[in-house]
């Protein structure tokens, strides 16, 4: 096979109070990817969409991801990649992390699937430090993965997929920009131990909750004492959305990623749908423009279709 398309998806990193360490997967919205082999060595990259993004590949998300696997692959190769962005960059729904998995997963299938995903989530890793100063796999890792994954550690990496209910999931992203570096820089440098133990026990509840189909724990368990009463002050209405949305019967949420996009998490697709029309109303009534959507997760992470 010299080509290859891949659905790459957004996901959403963190999952309240996980920070840098739970990601999930999303089956909407992704973005779409060709990769071809080109005679010569090196990497061409084209961008299809609107947002301009740069097409040199030291300066390109998924140029970086690509140049790091062939290091590794040692042998002289070339590709050609297309990349049309679903995924708003800056949105807090890891359009970063999709170019950078899309791209390393399609040469992985092109060249014979040499390499592991553990290998791959490494590849991306150094695409996701291009787009944020910083080597983090909370969004590449559930996008090569798919689901839910747990990534205990960075340096060794070591990353565990978790088994996870069917859920629904509501996303409101207001059409403003939060950049990932800058969200980092704002967060406090220490952390009070009696927060830190709060949010440990959110993360285990959290991950026992997905483990055992326990949708009380879960509910219990989405809560951030640490990164999200900073970070929340940069998303308009956030607090209003996110107490309406519980009473309306969501089990919870918080920020997707460094957001701005909010995401709640929903037991039936009957909630799901009451929560998008909760999160439409207030950014009506506030007079910000948004996108909405009601999905659900994707347990194959990044998908070949041709």
């Amino acid at each position: 096979m010299k080509e290859i398309k891949v659905l790459a998806p957004a996901t959403i990193a963190n999952l309240v109070c996980g920070f840098d360490i739970l990601g999930m997967a999303l089956k909407e919205p992704y973005d779409e990817m060709t990769l071809a082999f080109k005679d010569e060595p090196g990497i061409t990259i084209v961008h299809t969409d609107e947002f301009e993004l740069p097409e040199e590949p030291e300066q390109n998300v998924s140029g970086v991801a690509l140049q790091s696997l062939m290091e590794e692959y040692n042998k002289p190769v070339g590709f050609n990649l297309t990349i049309h962005k679903n995924i708003k960059p800056g949105s807090g729904l890891g359009s970063s992390a999709a170019s950078s998995a899309g791209a390393v997963v399609a040469a992985n299938h092109l060249l014979g699937y040499i390499f592991s995903k553990e290998d791959l989530v490494r590849f991306a890793m150094n695409g996701e430090k291009i787009a944020g100063g910083v080597k983090h796999a909370d969004n590449v890792s559930p996008c090569i993965y798919g689901g839910v994954t747990l990534i205990r550690s960075i340096f060794p990496l070591d990353i565990i997929p978790l088994n996870v209910p069917p859920l629904f999931i509501t996303i409101v992203h207001p059409q403003i920009e939060v950049r990932t570096s800058d969200s980092r820089q704002i967060l406090r440098k220490t952390v009070q131990l009696k927060d830190a133990i709060r949010q440990w026990g959110n993360i285990g509840g959290l991950v026992m909750g997905f483990m055992n189909n326990d949708f009380e724990l879960i509910g219990r368990s989405l809560e951030d004492v640490i990164i999200e009463p900073i970070r929340s002050i940069l998303i308009p209405g956030f607090d209003e959305i996110k107490e309406s949305c519980r009473e309306a019967g969501s089990l919870g949420g918080g920020i997707s990623g460094s957001g701005p996009s909010i995401f709640m998490v929903n037991k039936t697709e009957e909630t799901a749908l009451k929560v998008e029309k909760i999160m439409s109303g207030i950014y009506e009534r506030i007079g910000v423009d948004y996108k909405t959507y009601v999905t659900s997760i994707n347990t194959t992470g990044v998908k070949i279709v041709e």
